[in-house]
């Protein structure tokens, strides 16, 4: 989180702390402790940007207030930062060839060869899969061939193989389907995307699983159908069920947190177990995964090959792993905000989380910040779906600075995930990664 006090900007969380580089670090953090009286386990640096470059401080250990173990102070070589872009990650002639595709993803699994003797199944899967797979940003679908492009050599780059991405693009899409279906019947969300959740179209409820299942297992005939005879083929699959799998453990983990028709357990509301379930449940199905895909396409497989400076493929991909989790935790907490304080017209879902009492990085920071009689009030009122203790819930944040704590949170983390991108080795297009934290950054949706 970011206190800003004065003219200097605090930031603060459980894995780093920057601070202005004209006050010690001693200094700092001993400034926090009147806003934080707890004992904080930390991994840290501290940055101070200049136009010559970046001094960083590593820090590891427990600090306490007024207490601050010593710090290693090395200088890392000159940083030229790029701009912050807006616009879109994809181009709308990208995305129009993108959703072109969708009629035959849908023939492929609705309507071709076996399933010819039960019409009305046929007929009820391509239903699912045109209410279901289509209507959000696509911006995972669509980060498959974008990083295809970037990745690849000039001769792989063929209309084939630029098809063969966008069909990896959609099994993600169908992923994702999968995991909103069955979220939203467990959260009794009522908006997907600006329409109503799949499970309450004709009543469906809770039979609306086994659709979320056919979404699923669209997933693996694609995969067959298209890619058997791929070198990177058990690579795909190895990875698409190792990310259900995380993504599966991360709910869990979320769900613990608030047991189904009990109230949430605020004692676990902690930064270490939230960043554990955002990393879990949405940054490495959602960020990591289309970028594997890509890197497997274009010939970086997770093996001990070789490549430049010595630097393994094996090793490329641990990389690019570490900066796109970092980058998806930056993408749920951006998306715990716009829950709470988004427009409900733009994002396309009505907000939940503190009614369902879910552990997020609002109610983590509060948590942190509030005094004893806010505790009670958050202890009383977190989680209960009534308006009137949603809105005292809301006004706390409110009490507590939380909108302008993010607003600055929003910026550090962009710049300091941009310093994190330049160091990375040569043998991946650093392209690739800021066009994703572009599309993120500023988002509104």
């Amino acid at each position: 989180m970011i206190i800003r006090t004065g003219k200097h900007c605090h930031l603060v969380t459980p894995h780093t702390v920057y601070l202005n580089k004209n006050l010690s670090t001693q200094t700092n953090l001993n400034s926090l402790a009147v806003k934080f009286p707890i004992t904080i386990k930390y991994s840290l640096h501290h940055s101070t940007l200049s136009d010559s470059g970046v001094t960083r401080i590593s820090c590891c250990g427990i600090w306490q207030s007024g207490r601050l173990p010593a710090c290693q102070h090395s200088t890392v070589a000159s940083v030229n930062l790029p701009p912050a872009k807006t616009g879109h990650a994809a181009s709308q002639d990208e995305k129009r060839e993108f959703l072109s595709l969708f009629p035959d993803i849908v023939r492929d699994l609705a309507e071709v060869g076996t399933y010819s003797d039960i019409p009305d199944a046929q007929k009820w899967y391509a239903k699912v899969l045109q209410y279901n797979a289509v209507g959000g940003k696509m911006n995972r679908g669509l980060a498959v061939s974008l990083s295809f492009k970037l990745l690849a050599s000039p001769d792989l780059i063929t209309p084939e193989n630029i098809q063969r991405a966008h069909i990896l693009g959609w099994c993600i899409e169908l992923l994702q389907s999968f995991f909103l279906v069955s979220d939203d019947i467990i959260d009794g969300s009522k908006m997907r995307r600006g329409k109503p959740s799949w499970y309450r179209n004709d009543n469906l409820g809770l039979s609306a699983f086994n659709d979320a299942i056919l979404l699923e297992a669209g997933v693996y005939k694609l995969l067959l159908k298209h890619f058997q005879d791929a070198p990177y083929y058990l690579d795909m699959l190895e990875l698409f069920h190792e990310m259900t799998l995380k993504t599966a453990l991360g709910q869990a983990l979320d769900l613990l947190s608030c047991p189904a028709g009990q109230r949430p357990n605020l004692s676990k509301f902690s930064m270490e177990r939230y960043n554990a379930i955002v990393k879990y449940k949405t940054a490495y199905y959602s960020f990591y995964l289309p970028i594997a895909l890509s890197m497997y396409m274009a010939g970086i497989r997770n093996t001990d090959n070789v490549r430049v400076a010595g630097i393994t493929d094996k090793e490329l991909h641990r990389q690019a792993r570490t900066i796109l989790v970092e980058m998806g935790q930056f993408f749920q907490v951006q998306d715990d905000y716009l829950d709470c304080f988004g427009d409900s017209s733009v994002t396309g879902k009505i907000g939940t989380d503190i009614g369902e009492g879910k552990c997020t990085w609002l109610s983590v920071v509060a948590l942190q910040r509030a005094s004893p009689s806010q505790r009670r009030l958050m202890e009383e009122h977190y989680g209960r779906p009534e308006q009137e203790s949603v809105d005292k819930v809301k006004d706390l944040y409110m009490e507590l600075g939380l909108p302008a704590t993010y607003r600055a949170y929003e910026d550090s983390t962009s710049s300091m995930i941009r310093i994190h991108i330049q160091q990375i080795s040569r043998g991946l297009n650093h392209n690739v990664f800021f066009k994703f934290l572009d599309k993120i950054h500023k988002r509104s949706s």
